[in-house]
């Protein structure tokens, strides 16, 4: 589906001031994504799971290297490229769009306003009053609201691949759960292949692969279970304050 062939991602050395050595953050790293799979990318902070997710995407250019789609090189592909053949993408801070309508992003991204169609697209969100359609996307929204109306805008496309980037940022403990089981089911009713950029253990049980980013490189590929010898010696987790403070060790138990 998404295969990465010797991928480097290398920017300047912003701390030095008389030229210093550029900084690669993904390292001649090679994976391939398998269609239809729920893959959880974890790893420390500035480990570059984000950098590569965003490589992915067309974001960010690869410094070297090349990224295949279903065989097509997409390399020099643009982001609407990508996205019109098929790649979505989730960020972790949603837009807001001062004067747009909850409405008028759907119906962009689904190619229509038809009520009825909408409507069958929230519905799978577990959104029930049609009323929500016409809210403004604006500051006035929760975080959680606003992460649904981004989550919306990507379903509606029935995205081949779809990429989320710690979805779970400001969003309460009580929305995770049901974020998670949205991701499954699209995945399954879709065949999705999905990626989520996350410390939240919730996604990382979802998944069928974990990943663990470290230093640039795939540092362990496979279940949870395995990935925690691997995790012992990171001393920051992130599981939405779940347990601050504590080591990966302790958090994955």
């Amino acid at each position: 589906m998404i295969e990465l062939k010797n991928v480097s991602f290398v920017v300047p050395n912003e701390e030095s001031t008389n030229g210093g050595e550029p900084k690669e953050i993904i390292k001649d790293l090679s994976f391939t994504f398998e269609e239809g799979k729920f893959y959880g990318i974890t790893g420390p902070n500035g480990g570059g799971k984000t950098t590569l997710a965003k490589l992915i995407m067309g974001i960010n250019p690869v410094t070297s290297g090349k990224i295949f789609f279903r065989g097509e090189d997409i390399t020099d592909l643009s982001i609407t490229e990508r996205a019109r053949k098929g790649i979505a993408y989730g960020f972790q801070h949603s837009a807001r769009f001062k004067g747009t309508t909850f409405r008028d992003l759907l119906s962009i991204a689904a190619g229509t306003d038809n009520e009825d169609e909408l409507i069958k697209i929230i519905s799978r969100l577990g959104i029930c009053s049609i009323d929500f359609l016409d809210n403004p996307v604006n500051s006035k929204l929760s975080g959680g609201e606003i992460k649904k109306i981004e989550l919306a805008t990507i379903i509606a496309r029935n995205p081949k691949v779809a990429i989320y980037d710690e979805p779970d940022t400001g969003i309460d403990l009580w929305t995770i759960g049901p974020m998670v089981e949205l991701l499954k089911r699209e995945k399954e009713a879709f065949n999705t292949t999905t990626m989520v950029v996350s410390h939240n253990k919730a996604f990382l049980e979802a998944a069928d692969d974990v990943i663990l980013i470290r230093g640039g490189k795939i540092a362990y590929e496979g279940d949870l279970e395995g990935a925690k010898p691997i995790l012992e010696d990171l001393s920051v987790c992130g599981f939405s304050n779940v347990c601050e403070g504590e080591s990966y060790a302790e958090c994955y138990r």
